[in-house]
């Protein structure tokens, strides 16, 4: 009985040394940009993964999506890894390998890391201004056209969202109150865009909404936004 119990207390030691590894404690953060400019997403939307090969493990360790604001943060054990941004994700290009697949950034992580993440759009929405008057909001921009090649695509549509709090698009009713829609073929001037929507009765009634501009690209699932603002009403 007396080995029985040091052989059992022996096994719970190691299990419970097994189990008490230290959490990850490193922050990968960053943004996703094109020419140092974050780019603007629809939240929890547009994905990216993280490798770390050598562990047994064969899909990503990480897999979680960019902010509104294109940023990203992510706690990690200090090692390699690889990041993508997969296929067919996002409103933009992400940089492909010889062989046509996503190509890879290799992360260093050692303490805590910051990480810019350069893409390509097909647009980007330039000179957005808005403003609230008489219980309706308008918003004028531009709209620049990034990629002219082969690979470039038309506008879609464009919207105008307004929201009660910060969280803005057209992903159902809890990020959008009332919007406004263009499509792409109706729009006449690329450099001169105005759109206007009507608040709605707000209940409970609050002094102001949100608003931001999203382009939707022919093809392209993820739409491109304008930065959030506030307006006063």
């Amino acid at each position: 009985m007396k080995k029985l119990a040091i052989l059992l207390g022996a096994v719970t030691l190691f299990a419970c040394k097994k189990d008490n590894y230290d959490p990850p404690a490193s922050k990968l953060t960053g943004r996703v940009v094109y020419q140092g400019e974050p780019i603007q997403l629809e939240f929890n939307q547009v994905p990216f993964q993280l490798y770390q090969y050598g562990f047994g493990k064969v899909g990503p360790v990480s897999n979680t999506t960019f902010t509104q604001e294109g940023t990203f943060s992510v706690l990690l054990f200090d090692g390699e890894y690889k990041l993508i941004i997969p296929d067919n994700q996002g409103p933009f290009l992400w940089k492909k390998n010889g062989a046509g697949a996503p190509d890879t950034v290799v992360v260093n992580m050692s303490g805590n890391k910051e990480l810019d993440l350069e893409v390509m759009p097909f647009y980007m929405i330039r000179d957005h201004q808005f403003s609230a008057a008489a219980g309706k909001v308008t918003g004028t921009f531009k709209i620049e056209k990034i990629i002219t090649d082969a690979g470039a695509r038309n506008v879609e549509r464009v919207n105008l969202y307004i929201n009660k709090t910060a969280f803005v698009s057209g992903n159902g009713a809890n990020y959008s109150i009332a919007s406004a829609s263009i499509s792409g073929g109706n729009i006449t001037d690329m450099n001169n865009v105005s759109m206007t929507v009507t608040v709605p009765e707000l209940v409970p009634a609050q002094s102001y909404v949100f608003a931001r501009i999203g382009l939707k690209v022919a093809g392209v699932e993820d739409m491109i936004f304008s930065p959030i603002v506030k307006l006063s009403l």
